[in-house]
């Protein structure tokens, strides 16, 4: 599986200059990611329809986490509490 970016674990202690909310906020959309990908990978494999329950629920649940994720980014923009950092 792919690893993290440097500095976002998923739980690594490496400072990234950004509020530790906001970091738990970045590590949640990198989540999402693994479990959408996990999600596509065990659909295209799977050999009954209990395994396509469990993708199909994995999937959901990724975009349900996402939106909310999403959400609270915003939220934390408007209080002003979200640097967007430079990547290199």
């Amino acid at each position: 599986m792919e690893t993290a970016p440097s500095g976002m674990g998923p739980f690594r202690n490496e400072p990234r200059g950004m509020k530790p909310c906001n970091e738990s906020i970045e590590k949640t959309f990198w989540i999402v990611e693994r479990m959408l990908a996990l999600a596509d990978e065990g659909d295209a494999v799977r050999e009954d329809t209990g395994c396509g329950v469990l993708y199909g629920v994995m999937r959901d649940s990724a975009f349900k986490i996402r939106r909310l994720a999403e959400a609270e980014k915003t939220a934390h923009i408007k209080k002003g509490w979200w640097v967007e950092q430079h990547r290199r």
